[in-house]
């Protein structure tokens, strides 16, 4: 089986040039750029099935299409970055629009800058389970990691993966050892941890990702298993990762946003009608290798489902705020999303 590919002109081939890499990426986004007028919209997406509403929006120029309905011409950027920290620290560097990461980087952003830039949910990129996969015939459970093991994720302690392992790890050791596990973490972007699980022979033995790498683990390494489900630790379909935004841009973008939300409709409408050719797009813009059968079978799961109402996030921001990773406490999912249409009703 083929590795899963990474892009040569924005991904490092080793780790020890990643962490250079990240740390030059976040320092060149250090100065805060121009405010953006209406009909500019920069989009930071990650890696994975998790971000195909985006790669259609992409595609089709579903955002210049509902722009055009609004009255106006939309340019549209995306902006490839890994990990949570750094897409948080581009959006408040003003370097992006759109933020897209983890529902753990949501809520710690929403809670550091509240009350003041007030960055909120936009909406949910849909309901998928994440799976830690170990290629360490020793490891059955969480339990069974030593200081031996390291654990890639998209960003230590921060991401959706980290505070669901923490949530994990406070339900098997009681809520003062949450964060037991994070010294185990090493942050690499989803393709090179794939490719490091299947391969084998390197000091990562486990990987907490995302669709299609943990599935590519899977097929690509007989040694791997899963040794936790997210939707196991948050009791169900939970939507992990999210899109979101300042109130600023927002309220200073009014017919921008709207073609955003409904652009991101659109796309929803498109994958659960089109599956195959959603499957080409992911393809694509991707410029993945990814087998496209895994990938379309992925993408019809029954538990996976592309939508904006954010599912299931609340369980996660009530514990985060219990063991203390954030200050303010949010009474529902209205406190850290936006008040929109389609949020309504969301968990």
């Amino acid at each position: 089986m083929a590795l899963p590919r990474t892009s040569t002109r924005r991904l490092p081939r080793t780790l020890a040039t990643l962490l250079t890499s990240a740390s030059l990426l976040v320092a060149g986004l250090a100065t805060p750029s121009l405010a953006h007028a209406e009909g500019q919209l920069r989009i930071a997406e990650q890696f994975g099935v998790v971000y195909l509403l985006l790669n259609v929006a992409q595609d089709q120029k579903l955002v210049e299409k509902h722009g055009k309905a609004q009255g106006i011409d939309i340019k549209v950027e995306f902006v490839k970055l890994s990990g949570g920290a750094n897409v948080n620290d581009a959006l408040l560097a003003g370097n992006i629009d759109v933020a897209g990461a983890g529902v753990g980087p949501l809520l710690t952003i929403w809670d550091r800058t509240y009350g003041r830039q007030n960055v909120r949910g936009v909406a949910s990129l849909g309901n998928f389970p994440y799976y830690l996969v170990s290629n360490n015939p020793n490891v059955k459970t969480i339990a069974d990691f030593t200081d031996k093991d390291r654990i890639a994720l998209p960003s230590v302690s921060v991401s959706v993966q980290a505070r669901v392992l923490q949530l994990a790890s406070a339900k098997l050791w009681g809520d003062k050892e949450f964060a037991r596990l994070d010294k185990l973490q090493v942050a690499v972007p989803h393709p090179d941890a794939a490719a490091a699980i299947i391969k084998g022979g390197t000091e990562i033995t486990a990987h907490f990702g995302n669709p299609p790498f943990q599935e590519q683990e899977l097929a690509g390494n007989p040694n791997a298993r899963i040794v936790l489900n997210s939707y196991d630790v948050l009791g169900g379909p939970a939507s992990a990762t999210v899109l979101y935004a300042t109130e600023k841009f927002r309220k200073d973008n009014p017919k921008t946003y709207k073609a955003f939300i409904d652009a991101l409709a659109e796309a929803s409408k498109f994958i659960a009608g089109n599956p195959e050719q959603a499957a080409d797009i992911f393809i694509r813009t991707n410029n993945s290798n990814v087998d496209r059968a895994l990938l379309l079978k992925i993408i019809k799961s029954p538990e996976v489902q592309f939508k904006l109402t954010p599912q299931n996030t609340y369980g996660l921001a009530e514990f985060l705020h219990r063991v203390g990773a954030i200050k303010n406490k949010p009474a529902s999912v209205k406190d850290y999303f936006f008040d929109d249409a389609h949020v309504g009703g969301g968990s």
